[in-house]
C-alpha cells in the first residue's frame, strides 16, 4: 500500500462510503480504486485527484495532503544515478536490495532522517 493509498482508505473509512459507492461517484470501477489503495497502480491524474477530493468533501490541509501523498505514491521508482558520486549509485542499490526487510520504524527512522538531510 502507498502513502496515498493508506490515507484515501482512511478518508473513505471516515465516511462510511464502499470502495463500490465511491468508484461510482468518482467514475471508475470498484476494481481500480482498490488497486489504487493497494498500490498496483500508479500516480492518479490530477483531474481524477480533483474528483477524489470533491467526493471526499475536503478541503485545505485536507486536500493538499491528499496531493502531496499523491506525488510521493509512485509503486515503482527509478532513480538515475548518473553523474552523481559513486556512493549515491551504492545507496540507492543498498535500498532496493534492503527495503523489504526494514521495519516500519526503521523506514521511519529513515525517512527522518532523509527529510532533515535534504532540508539542511
Amino acid at each position: 500500500m502507498t502513502p496515498f493509498g493508506e490515507r484515501l482508505r482512511q478518508l473513505r473509512a471516515e465516511r462510511n462510503m464502499t470502495q463500490k459507492e465511491m468508484a461510482a461517484r468518482i467514475g471508475v470501477s470498484a476494481a481500480y480504486l482498490s488497486a489504487l489503495e493497494h498500490g498496483h497502480r500508479g500516480v492518479p491524474s490530477w483531474a481524477l485527484l480533483q474528483r477524489i477530493i470533491a467526493c471526499l468533501n475536503i478541503i485545505w490541509d485536507d486536500a493538499d495532503e491528499l496531493q502531496r501523498l499523491a506525488l510521493q505514491s509512485a509503486p515503482k521508482v527509478t532513480i538515475d544515478t548518473s553523474g552523481m558520486h559513486p556512493m549515491a549509485t551504492e545507496l540507492a542499490n543498498l535500498l532496493q536490495q534492503s527495503i523489504a526487510e526494514l521495519s516500519p520504524e526503521d523506514l521511519e527512522t529513515l525517512i527522518h532522517r532523509l527529510k532533515v538531510l535534504k532540508n539542511r
